[in-house]
């Protein structure tokens, strides 16, 4: 009948209406994805016409972005500035006489650094310093002693004589610059060599005070040095002051040999034979320092390199670490942390290596410093940064002035286009020298109690003659009077 709807029928045709609909749905996304594949390999048809040398190119650009940044590197600027470098900046006490009558008169303080323009970045700067460096050919005197708890300490002298062959002078008023180190360095680093050759060749004498187990000799006692322990350089100025009591002494401190140098400076205050004083890319406090030397993967670098000096400083004098620290935590450690953890700390008696860090920095004892301080820093420091600086207790003290330079590095400050100079090598000897013929040098006041007693501390030891090989060679008698002529 046919106004009787079949339901079979019914369903065939629905079936085959969602058949056919389902197809259409197949071809129309079969066609959107041929029409993207057409529009991809068009797109790659475009791009293979572009020629490789572009895509070298590109490439080239992002690596240089990359290192660019990762490096620090400020040749651009430095070019659109036209190489003019950057001015010295001077912080200091208003109604400061050091400044007035000392750093007023410094040609070096109030000029431009100029970066060599090859060594465009902090980190290049730092790391050309240390592999090559290009320090002067010199030959040391060595000297050694003991101090009261029976360490040997080797003093390398240097003099005119060592770097011109001229007869030296026999004048007792010859001024000595006492140099203090950095860390596991001593005086064969490169920088050291630099200062001790400028410092000698103007007619001074030198003497590098080097830490405990450098220079070439063994820790004899149950104690290693420290970024805190001032023992050794008191002990080596009250010597000198009582041999040398005509000559004005001034000490120079380089990285922690600066933190050293300003906390004994803030230790003894106006009771110290110390005539004016020079502290170089100082860390100044060392809790800073250790988390800004974990923070960046860069500084990372640099806290895994110092951690392997310290390693091999250790293994050097394996036989004091093993009885007096933790060996097997020393051999493991890959950070400075690590190494003060389970050797620093333990071997100077500190409960914990924040405890160490806090005692020993040097930014709390700045107050107190009674002698004519110049404080050098580079504000791209690496290793030492900016943010440990006590600016403004270096303000309130009338005997400091800080000197910071926007490049540098760490103890680089490569001028010249051979790179061949530092030039905070320059600005120490000028400060030091118009220091030296000024009235403002530090004039001891008359020690009633000593810190330190003078016969007991200090063991009038052997000298020797060290070749550019490392051999060492004892002076005879006849060589001895002869050199002590001439010191």
């Amino acid at each position: 009948m046919g106004g009787i709807i079949n339901p079979n029928e019914t369903l065939t045709r629905c079936s085959i209406s969602r058949s056919c609909s389902g197809l259409f749905s197949m071809d129309q996304y079969c066609l959107q994805a041929d029409s993207s594949w057409n529009a991809y390999w068009l797109l790659l048809q475009v791009l293979s016409l572009i020629p490789l040398w572009h895509y070298l190119l590109l490439a080239a650009f992002i690596l240089f972005s990359i290192l660019y940044n990762f490096l620090e590197l400020y040749f651009l600027q430095d070019l659109f500035s036209g190489f003019s470098g950057s001015p010295v900046l001077l912080s200091y006490n208003t109604s400061s006489s050091i400044l007035n009558a000392v750093v007023s008169k410094c040609k070096i303080l109030h000029g431009r650094y100029f970066a060599t323009p090859w060594l465009c970045s902090p980190h290049l700067q730092t790391l050309f310093l240390n592999y090559f460096g290009r320090p002067p050919p010199l030959k040391y005197t060595k000297q050694l002693f003991s101090t009261a708890d029976g360490e040997t300490i080797a003093l390398d002298w240097l003099s005119t004589s060592h770097v011109s062959g001229d007869v030296a002078s026999e004048d007792e008023s010859v001024p000595i610059v006492v140099v203090i180190p950095g860390l596991t360095s001593d005086s064969s680093s490169q920088y050291i060599k630099h200062l001790a050759y400028h410092t000698a060749k103007r007619g001074w004498k030198v003497v590098i005070c080097n830490h405990r187990g450098f220079g070439g000799v063994s820790i004899t006692s149950g104690f290693s040095y420290n970024a805190g322990w001032t023992e050794d350089i008191r002990a080596v100025v009250n010597y000198l002051h009582k041999e040398k009591s005509m000559a004005p002494l001034f000490v120079v401190g380089t990285s922690i040999g600066a933190n050293i140098l300003v906390k004994y400076l803030g230790e003894d205050g106006e009771n110290i034979p110390v005539a004016g004083a020079v502290a170089v890319c100082s860390p100044w406090d060392l809790l800073i320092g250790d988390r800004y030397i974990r923070r960046r993967r860069v500084q990372k670098i640099y806290d895994k390199a110092i951690a392997f000096g310290l390693q091999d400083y250790a293994k050097l004098h394996q036989s004091h670490f093993s009885r007096n620290a933790n060996w097997e935590g020393i051999e493991k450690s890959f950070t400075v942390r690590d190494f003060d953890d389970h050797a620093t700390r333990v071997v100077a008696k500190y409960e914990s290596v924040d405890t160490f860090y806090r005692r020993c920095s040097s930014s709390t004892y700045v107050q107190s410093v009674s002698v004519p301080l110049l404080c050098i820093s580079a504000l791209d420091d690496p290793i030492c940064t900016t943010e440990a600086i006590p600016w403004d207790e270096c303000k309130a003290n009338k005997n400091i002035v800080l000197a910071t330079v926007k490049h540098g590095g760490h103890l680089a400050f490569f001028e010249g286009i051979t790179a061949s100079h530092l030039w905070w090598v320059r600005a120490v000897n000028e400060f030091l020298g118009v220091l030296h013929s000024s009235n403002y040098m530090h004039v001891q006041e008359k020690i009633s109690k000593p810190n330190i007693p003078l016969d007991s501390s200090i063991d009038h030891g052997r000298y020797f003659n060290v070749a550019e090989d490392g051999m060492v060679a004892e002076l005879n008698n006849d060589q001895l009077t002869m050199w002590k002529k001439h010191m």
